[in-house]
């Protein structure tokens, strides 16, 4: 079995400074959210072995302030992260074969990330997948399983949503704690 986590980065501000969007930081929502989120990950001991990081600030801020719920985790900072589509995340994952991580984790962005997590969901919570179905939020987190021994063989409609979460659900108490 492999375990594939989505994340999306943090709440940010609407514009940088520098007037391009991958300057985009995170606002204090964000700061806060981004850290809940990698406290539930630890408390749900989803753990990968390998994070891709987009390289855009605002995934950078979000991957820093998980980064203390997942020491010793392997990282990748990858640019092609950044506006990727769903195909181009999937030759990503793909890629991963060689290091054969047994969980791992994508941080990156909308609407790629929300378009591969419709795309690789065939079954699994129902309720998730519903609340999944209408957007992949700030700090939302898609946690999916596929029953294979090889990242190469993931692909579309092959994967159980084993949990979504997101800083709403998890406020509303919508989403197991």
């Amino acid at each position: 079995m492999r375990r594939l986590i989505l994340l999306r980065h943090a709440k940010t501000e609407r514009d940088a400074p520098s007037g391009r969007d991958q300057d985009r930081r995170l606002d204090e929502r964000g700061r806060h959210d981004g850290a809940e989120m990698g406290r539930w990950l630890a408390l749900h001991d989803y753990r990968p072995d390998l994070v891709l990081v987009s390289t855009a600030t605002r995934t950078q801020e979000s991957w820093e302030l998980l980064r203390a719920a997942m020491p010793s985790v392997r990282v990748k900072h990858l640019p092609a992260l950044y506006g990727a589509d769903p195909s181009e995340l999937l030759r990503i994952i793909h890629g991963v074969a060689d290091a054969d991580p047994q969980c791992l984790l994508i941080l990156a962005h909308n609407p790629g990330l929300h378009e591969l997590a419709l795309g690789l969901v065939a079954s699994g919570d129902s309720a998730g997948r519903q609340a999944l179905a209408s957007n992949l939020p700030t700090a939302g987190v898609t946690v999916i399983d596929f029953k294979i021994d090889d990242w190469e063989k993931v692909g579309f409609r092959t994967g159980r949503l084993e949990r979504f979460a997101s800083p709403k659900l998890l406020r509303e108490g919508s989403e197991g704690a």
